[in-house]
């Protein structure tokens, strides 16, 4: 890869000063060659060769005011000169250098791209559509301009094949794995771990675009759905699982409410009750908590153990 290193340019303001000095100083002398050669028309002896040394100065003059150079802010200049790289310029502010070497801006800017929607399938084999933000910026001009053809398409390439890479390892949904109604683990997905599958995105795109002089500052899932023939199915399922989830917290609650009422009644020892009514007054107040509808009380006007 190519080693960048700074250029030496000189300060384009003396260069300048001296052009238009020359230029100049020059007026007059070829005004008066001029006059001169046309009053000793028959022999201009000296006075012509003056003239058109004047005029080779001018020209050196010219070439040489031609390697000044400005210098925009976050902006590098890439100097070659004779197919041989020369230096990068990458100090903001007015310069001259070689008038024959060829200079090539390269903006050292945050550039921010959106990757288009592409569809892949995740680790399950789940057809995803997925999309990201990638924050950017060339820190290497040489590399940007040497090693690689085009670094803003080199670029663009690399992160949608990363972004590919990057679903295809992880699951859209996370699996959790319970016991005892806690939950123990939880699969990595990248719906449930934005953050985590960021760096990962990150820290893959920047080993792919290295070598162009590139570093990338951040990146961000911006778009992330199933795919359109699969997002019904999904949906239910999704849905499923609330539910299921939903069901089983309802249903340990109704069991620590139950517990705590017949431990209350019990306490006093006012009520004895057998294990014949324990399990039909926990199997009642079950479909009380637990139910989805309102229940309609039943009056019991007869003893405790008759109806």
């Amino acid at each position: 890869m190519t080693a960048e290193f700074d250029a030496r340019p000189s300060r384009g303001a003396f260069v300048l000063m001296a052009g238009i000095v020359v230029i100049i100083a020059l007026i007059p002398i070829i005004g008066y060659s001029a006059h001169q050669t046309e009053v000793r028309s028959n022999n201009p002896g000296v006075w012509g060769w003056i003239i058109a040394a004047c005029v080779l100065v001018a020209l050196v003059d010219m070439i040489c005011l031609k390697g000044l150079a400005i210098v925009q802010p976050n902006t590098g200049q890439v100097l070659v000169l004779f197919g041989t790289y020369k230096g990068t310029i990458k100090t903001q502010g007015f310069w001259w250098v070689n008038p024959f070497a060829k200079r090539t801006p390269i903006s050292l800017r945050t550039r921010n791209m959106v990757t288009p929607t592409i569809k892949v399938n995740d680790i399950r084999g789940n057809p995803i559509e997925i999309g990201a933000v990638v924050v950017w910026r060339v820190v290497d001009a040489a590399r940007a301009s040497f090693d690689v053809d085009n670094f803003s398409s080199f670029v663009d390439t690399q992160c949608e094949s990363a972004l590919r890479h990057l679903a295809s390892i992880y699951p859209y949904d996370a699996h959790e794995e319970t016991q005892d109604g806690k939950v123990m683990s939880r699969e990595t997905s990248l719906r449930g771990a934005t953050e985590e599958v960021s760096k990962a995105l990150a820290a893959e795109l920047q080993d792919r675009v290295a070598k162009a002089g590139v570093t990338i500052e951040e990146t961000r899932l911006s778009h992330l759905a199933y795919a359109p023939e699969i997002a019904g199915a999904m949906l239910r399922r999704q849905q499923a699982d609330a539910i299921v989830s939903a069901r089983f917290r309802i249903v340990e609650g109704a069991v620590g409410m139950v517990e705590a009422a017949l431990e209350h009644l019990e306490k006093g020892g006012k009520v004895q009750l057998d294990d014949e009514r324990k399990a039909a007054m926990v199997s009642n107040l079950m479909v009380v908590l637990c139910g989805d509808h309102s229940v309609q009380p039943v009056v019991n006007t007869g003893t405790l153990y008759t109806g």
